[in-house]
């Protein structure tokens, strides 16, 4: 059985801890404050979650740090890149400032990009970055299920995601190359401002729609087209 350890306890780290072990992946939520993490495990009520510091959460198989890039992320996580190698990475940051209004990144570059270069080692994986808290609490919008953009430079690496998120209330989105969270990562920055000004931050998502077109069919449009603009 793969072990997830989650990095942070906030309620990013809280929220995909409870959602894994529901679905009968074996968690261990990590912190720097021993005591309060064992409340929250002890409040979840979950037998598939156990507790730890980071560095107990940094021996899993596979590793999700649930930090702000302007929380020092990258120099916290710094004295366990040995435990790092070879495993998947789930990267869910956004490289938000402290207001939540802009990036701390330039438009060249990602959360994700940065850690894969930092750690070179690990297999990231992208996802979940455009997944407002909120939303794990109630995933479902009226009979709608929202989308999970899931990027990686590690084909392999995507396939086992897609494996631990099985039976999970998301659809998840092959959202291709780990530079694609440029464009993710920013689309949560525009839906947060979206969502601040029709009050609906931050119970919101992205959900892609589209119907699969029959063979010949965008031919026959662009001929009628053709043909009413005659």
């Amino acid at each position: 059985m793969t072990t997830i350890g989650i990095l942070g306890a906030g309620r990013m780290g809280v929220r995909l801890a409870r959602m894994f072990a529901q679905v009968g992946q074996s968690v261990i939520l990590g912190s720097r404050d021993s005591k309060r993490v064992a409340g929250i495990v002890q409040g979840l009520g979950l037998p598939k979650i156990d507790f730890g510091n980071y560095e107990v959460a940094a021996k899993a198989d596979v590793i999700l740090p649930a930090m702000f890039l302007r929380d020092n992320l990258l120099d916290i996580l710094e004295p366990l890149r040995n435990d790092f190698d070879n495993k998947v990475y789930i990267d869910i940051s956004n490289p938000f400032n402290d207001t939540y209004t802009d990036f701390i990144l330039p438009w060249d570059t990602s959360g994700a990009e940065q850690i894969q270069h930092r750690f070179p080692k690990t297999r990231v994986v992208g996802a979940f970055k455009n997944v407002w808290w909120e939303c794990f609490d109630a995933p479902k919008f009226g009979e709608t299920v929202s989308d999970v953009f899931v990027v990686s430079d590690d084909t392999v690496a995507k396939e086992e995601f897609f494996k631990l998120v099985d039976g999970t209330p998301f659809r998840y989105l092959d959202a291709g190359r780990l530079n694609n969270a440029r464009t993710i990562e920013r689309m949560t920055l525009f839906s947060g401002e979206l969502g601040l000004r029709y009050g609906y931050f931050p119970r919101m998502n992205y959900k892609l729609l589209g119907e699969t077109w029959i063979p010949g069919q965008a031919d026959q449009v662009k001929s009628l087209i053709a043909t009413t603009q005659s």
